[in-house]
């Protein structure tokens, strides 16, 4: 990329400013691109008009590339826009996740796109792995939804609901005791988000490394509302590669009476670490940036290729990362430098 023009002394200044803030900076909590280059047959590759949703442009990847430009970065720079250039979920915040969803909603409206969204707040959520976390009871998450939902409003929205909940109820994680009143809010999160006309809902179903026998996540996500909701999501966060879940989808599908499903490519380019065995790896190196999003999938159980998990943020302090959430940039210069587009 050619150098930018020069800017006047104090616009740069305030750019080398934010770039230090954005370095060390804190994102939302969780969670490029060509065309999946992981074992197995890649998903069609997606261009940028071929996704109907709302890219944000104050993004970190955005103001990354923003403030590399100023200190002359600029082939890092032009890298990072296959993630700053491309749609990724915003994640419910805690708290009051009404003030950001109502911000994206208003820009996303403004543009004529569809607001990608994470519901990621259940009581317990992650059995204690990091991000740790969630409503304080049941009550409080009640509460925290019925924001959520208001905050879409009318707006075209597509929410991945409650990543790594029914799976983590279903490998045990989750007490027994504990499991109904998990399925119940749920349900009753589905039955809110779809009053609003124009709210497409996709359970968290996990991936095929994690339960791996689909039949065993049907009932319990009919028991948590999969038969009102539009159906059910795969690989959030995870790097199973897109044959894999599209095969493992397929086979859930049919457990669930035919249900559509979508899946997370953002960091699934390169497929798993080799000899990683977890279902969630933390931070591993050497992952890709996966299909880039778009609905346009050539598959007629796939409603969607979305990147969910944010490319650069972190899983958490393994392997040298920063906590949870938190924009790495040179983290998500490698996935977008490894990109196969």
């Amino acid at each position: 990329m050619p150098p930018v023009a020069a800017r006047p002394a104090a616009a740069l200044g305030l750019v080398l400013l934010l770039a230090a803030a954005t370095a060390c900076g804190s994102a939302p909590q969780p969670g490029p691109a060509g065309p999946a280059a992981a074992p197995g047959a890649p998903a069609p590759a997606a261009t940028d008009g071929a996704s109907p949703f709302w890219v944000d442009p104050g993004s970190e990847a955005a103001r990354q590339v923003t403030a590399w430009e100023a200190t002359g970065r600029y082939d890092d720079a032009q890298v990072l826009r296959r993630i700053a250039e491309r749609p990724v979920a915003l994640w419910g915040r805690p708290g009051d996740p009404g003030p950001g969803i109502r911000r994206a909603r208003a820009a996303a409206k403004a543009a004529g796109r569809t607001l990608l969204l994470a519901a990621h707040n259940l009581p317990g959520r992650d059995c204690g792995k990091q991000p740790a976390g969630g409503a304080a009871d049941a009550r409080a998450y009640g509460r925290w939804i019925g924001a959520f939902a208001d905050a879409i409003g009318d707006a075209r929205a597509l929410v991945v609901l409650e990543p790594h909940a029914v799976a983590h109820a279903v490998d045990g994680c989750v007490r027994a005791e504990q499991r109904a009143e998990r399925y119940r809010l749920l349900s009753e999160a589905v039955d809110r988000l779809k009053k609003n006309r124009n709210t497409k809902v996709y359970l968290d179903a996990g991936d095929p490394a994690w339960i791996r026998d689909p039949s065993d996540l049907a009932g319990p996500l009919r028991e948590a509302g999969l038969d009102r909701a539009d159906g059910f999501a795969l690989n959030v966060s995870g790097f199973q590669p897109d044959a894999a879940v599209r095969a493992y989808g397929a086979e859930l599908s049919r457990a669930v009476g035919g249900r559509h499903f979508v899946v997370d490519t953002g960091r699934n380019g390169a497929g798993p670490l080799p000899g990683e065995r977890t279902p969630a790896s933390c931070n591993p190196p050497g992952r890709a940036l996966g299909t880039p999003p778009t609905d346009r999938t050539d598959d007629p159980l796939v409603d969607a290729y979305l990147w969910v998990k944010r490319p650069g943020e972190s899983d958490g302090t393994c392997r040298g990362g920063p906590p949870a959430g938190t924009w790495w940039p040179e983290q998500a210069l490698g996935l977008a430098r490894r990109a196969h587009d």
